[in-house]
């Protein structure tokens, strides 16, 4: 069952209407989907990240707003403050929750790597998965576990653990985790041998000029 969101139409779109939404608590929102006609709205600030919290980032609301129906949405799009770090305004994308969708999922790998303990470094080219599914099959992330790596081993799409509720959208030899030797720390101190040779070499001229004066 979906969480249910209160929501307050917005009917004055200008600039001074936005801030006093912000200023009262309340977030500038808008809600839109396939053949549905776009929607100005506010919803509270603390009950939508309580909400997206609680719920997770791909979760289903049934979002309430005031004097018009229920309707299914997903958190879609958000602008966030680039000082203060709130959030600012929400995009919701009406639902239809037979049909499938296709939505960005984090990945997260899980346990140290043998690799990495011995020196290696693990690497890890994707940090989000195209997946397909009905909303109501999102997952909130997807891991897998990298602790059996060792150096120069790597992990790939295929290595995934396959699920019914979900497709992913990757070709199965698209790399996500690797373990790469610690080539840039050797050459780091290669060069740091070299330098220390230096001041043992300018001191050897300056004995074999002191001893050709004498």
């Amino acid at each position: 069952m979906a969480v249910t969101l209160q929501a307050t139409q917005r009917e004055d779109l200008t600039l001074s209407a936005t801030k006093k939404v912000r200023s009262t608590g309340g977030i500038p929102a808008v809600v839109y989907g396939k053949d549905k006609e776009t929607l100005a709205i506010s919803v509270n600030y603390l009950d939508l990240i309580k909400t997206v919290r609680d719920e997770g980032r791909y979760a289903v609301i049934s979002l309430d707003v005031e004097g018009g129906k229920k309707v299914d949405v997903m958190l879609h799009e958000y602008q966030v403050h680039p000082v203060k770090g709130h959030v600012t305004h929400a995009d919701f994308y009406v639902v239809d929750m037979t049909e499938e969708m296709d939505v960005s999922v984090p990945l997260r790998l899980e346990g140290e790597a043998v690799g990495s303990r011995e020196g290696g470094i693990l690497q890890q080219p994707l940090f989000e998965l195209e997946v397909r599914a009905i909303p109501r099959e999102i997952p909130e992330e997807i891991s897998i576990d990298v602790s059996e790596l060792d150096i120069g081993d790597s992990l790939t799409i295929a290595d995934l653990a396959k699920s019914d509720a979900y497709e992913v959208l990757h070709e199965e030899d698209e790399s996500i985790a690797i373990v790469l030797p610690p080539e840039a720390e050797e050459e780091e101190e290669e060069e740091a041998g070299d330098v220390s040779l230096e001041p043992e070499l300018v001191g050897a001229d300056e004995d074999e000029e002191e001893e050709e004066e004498e």
